[in-house]
């Protein structure tokens, strides 16, 4: 079941969804509608459920409100609990679809959440202020010890309306810390790993799935074998998202105008670019893990999908991070000494051009991630999830028995 709110919440869990024996398995996925085209050629049974819109989501985000109403939550999970009895499934997946914390229980259906390591309440992190309304009025060396201190005190009021519908249903809360309605489940699997996010007293119910690559079945635009793209000159992928900032994309392309680079933009479908320069291609959507191995830098919104295909093919990263999700993603990669991390709400192109411009050059950077890499390919993440699926399955009475 994938919160549909993002491109991102969709891709991931059919990733892992196609990667399953499909022998062993009757996978249903369900999904609000907008993504057929996610689909093509795939077998599963296909179900609607309802999601927040894409925009809706985002201006929550950019507000620095709770994603979810305790109303919204609830018309969830009634939405959840007519297709759990329509299907049901011996156990139950979520990509971000907070009520599967009521209703699966309430179905006492074994239930695996799919999330980021940096949203784990076992993996420290650093927090950095992000595009809210307070940097849009104080500069960030003042909003950001004004963020780490109402920081806990956010979290808290976000993590209300999933609480208050617990007690309607008679679960207990899940407290104050946001991280835990975020990554509550049976089985808490992270589309990560943990050199880039190292776990502290981790419970053996948490785990690291490794990067979930998913890439929309798009038909490639017709540069994309033109000679330009071997001419020897290194290729830069950019692409700001579903989630990201997409009128900064004239910007970007502006900026890496002057260099002698060939750059390969997405737009997501997400803006027009009337006014492309003669050394950018640009396309609605493209393969972004193709792109990504073709690249010597990739550009992004710092979101873990996109980022997570550039340093599996072993390529550094640009971040220019929005909201905290993207923040606290950039911190690991930054830490890793993989990417380099910049401001939506700060954005300068000359900035941006000299990051390019040192990445391109830094050995050290490359370095840093080939080695992530190397070390995202210990990570087979559908084989994982199936493990965990047959210990969870195991442990669980079926038909009646202990």
């Amino acid at each position: 079941m994938a919160e549909a709110v993002t491109l991102a919440h969709v891709g991931r869990p059919l990733s892992l969804a196609l990667g399953l024996p499909g022998d062993q398995y009757d996978i249903h996925f369900a999904c609000a509608d907008g993504y057929d085209f996610c689909f093509k050629q795939t077998p599963f049974h296909r179900w609607r459920i309802n999601s927040l819109s894409t925009q809706q989501f985002l201006q929550a985000l950019a507000s620095g409100k709770p994603l979810y109403t305790e109303s919204t939550l609830q018309a969830y999970v009634e939405d959840d609990l007519r297709l759990l009895e329509a299907v049901k499934p011996d156990l139950v997946i979520g990509d971000f679809r907070l009520s599967l914390s009521v209703s699966a229980r309430l179905r006492q259906i074994p239930y695996i959440t799919v999330s980021n390591a940096y949203w784990s309440p076992y993996v420290r992190q650093h927090y950095t202020v992000p595009r809210l309304p307070l940097t849009g009025v104080l500069p960030i060396w003042l909003a950001n010890p004004l963020f780490r201190l109402i920081r806990p005190l956010a979290f808290a009021t976000h993590a209300v309306p999933l609480n208050r519908v617990r007690r309607r249903h008679g679960l207990p809360s899940l407290g104050s810390d946001l991280r835990r309605t975020y990554t509550d489940a049976d089985r808490t699997l992270y589309a990560d790993i943990p050199q880039l996010f190292p776990p502290h007293a981790m419970p053996p119910t948490h785990d690291y799935l490794g990067a979930v690559i998913w890439a929309p079945p798009v038909d490639l635009p017709p540069w994309w074998q033109r000679a330009e793209l071997s001419s020897g000159r290194p290729i830069i992928y950019v692409t700001l998202g579903s989630s990201g900032q997409g009128t900064l994309l004239p910007r970007v392309l502006r900026a890496l105008a002057p260099l002698p680079v060939t750059v390969l933009a997405a737009t997501a479908g997400t803006i027009r670019i009337d006014a492309v320069p003669p050394n950018a291609f640009v396309a609605p959507f493209l393969p972004g893990d193709a792109a990504a191995r073709r690249a010597s830098l990739v550009i992004c919104n710092g979101g873990s999908p996109t980022s997570q295909q550039a340093l599996t093919a072993g390529v550094p990263v640009i971040g220019i991070a929005g909201n905290l999700d993207q923040f606290l993603n950039m911190h690991g990669i930054v830490a890793a000494g993989a990417g380099q991390l910049l401001r939506a709400d700060r954005f300068q192109e000359t900035a941006l051009r000299h990051a390019a411009t040192r990445l391109l050059d830094d050995g050290p950077a490359r370095l840093a991630a080939r080695q992530l890499a190397t070390a995202f390919r210990d990570f087979l993440p559908a084989q994982r999830l199936h493990a965990h699926m047959q210990a969870l399955l195991a442990t669980t009475p079926q038909d009646g028995q202990p």
